[in-house]
């Protein structure tokens, strides 16, 4: 591509870059901080484990989910428009800080599938 303006390409395509990456949701970046996040997911182990994994059979499996999907839960709990007798208590007293942390935690956490003993 020859640009009327040497040395413009550059920024040209960084600019470019970056509206599609903030298009995209900024899926590509995390918004939460990951250290943080297991520091509050303390208060959620008792039902979906330190490591995401759940505890009790009334309790999902969180460790692996994406990260945006967890922030939607989270909302939808700490609004009132999902309802779960244990996530009721829990998530009207979390920020938005919150909840991107623990997203960015849970999400993190990579899962392995292996054979099962025969």
């Amino acid at each position: 591509m020859i640009s009327p303006h040497p040395g413009t390409t550059p920024v040209i395509v960084r600019l470019i870059a970056s509206v599609c990456l903030l298009a995209a949701g900024g899926s590509m970046c995390s918004a939460g901080d990951i250290k943080a996040g297991r520091t509050k997911a303390l208060m959620c182990q008792a039902c979906h484990g330190l490591d995401g994994l759940s505890k009790t059979p009334d309790a999902p499996n969180i460790a692996g989910q994406t990260e945006p999907y967890l922030v939607t839960q989270l909302q939808a709990f700490k609004s009132g428009t999902r309802k779960n007798d244990a996530m009721s208590v829990v998530a009207p007293s979390l920020s938005d800080a919150d909840i991107e942390d623990l997203a960015a935690y849970f999400s993190a956490i990579e899962i392995t599938v292996g054979k099962l003993p025969q």
